[in-house]
């Protein structure tokens, strides 16, 4: 376990040293804002849809380490995907990391299944997971802010 401990810690660490797609992107063809009151995290994801496919995906904002390295984490594993596929591992990824997650195998999420230790910290839950709901935010096409409360 001591092995996993300091895996999530090194992940998460190196996420936040060097997020991946922290950029703003010029022209995208959805984008939502989401902010995380408890922790203080606030972002904006940013997405280039194009024949129901994330093309690109990028996002900006500050934040805890746990909640930079999610969104970091999101935008590689999200960007090629379908729209469908988006979703379904928006849902494997909040099953896990609330404890929720019905069966759904860590390995089944693959380089995300290294977050799965927050739901060791309900805490940080929150932080996890607001890049995910400002990302179903975007593809929605929702105009509010996102907020974990």
């Amino acid at each position: 376990m001591s092995d996993l401990r300091d895996l999530y810690q090194e992940v998460i660490l190196d996420h936040n040293r060097s997020p991946h797609n922290f950029r703003e992107m010029p022209s995208p063809t959805a984008h939502a804002d989401g902010h995380n009151p408890l922790c203080g995290d606030t972002l904006t994801v940013y997405l280039d849809i194009e024949d129901g496919m994330v093309k690109d995906v990028s996002f900006v904002g500050s934040g805890c380490a746990i909640s930079k390295a999610s969104a970091s984490l999101m935008t590689d594993v999200v960007k090629g995907k379908t729209l469908e596929e988006v979703r379904e591992i928006f849902e494997g990824f909040h099953g896990m990391v609330t404890g929720e997650s019905g069966g759904q195998s860590p390995a089944s999420l693959g380089k995300l299944a290294v977050l799965e230790g927050v739901s060791e910290f309900p805490v940080r839950v929150k932080c996890a997971t607001l890049a995910w709901h400002t990302l179903m935010a975007a593809l929605e096409g929702q105009s509010d802010p996102v907020s974990t409360e």
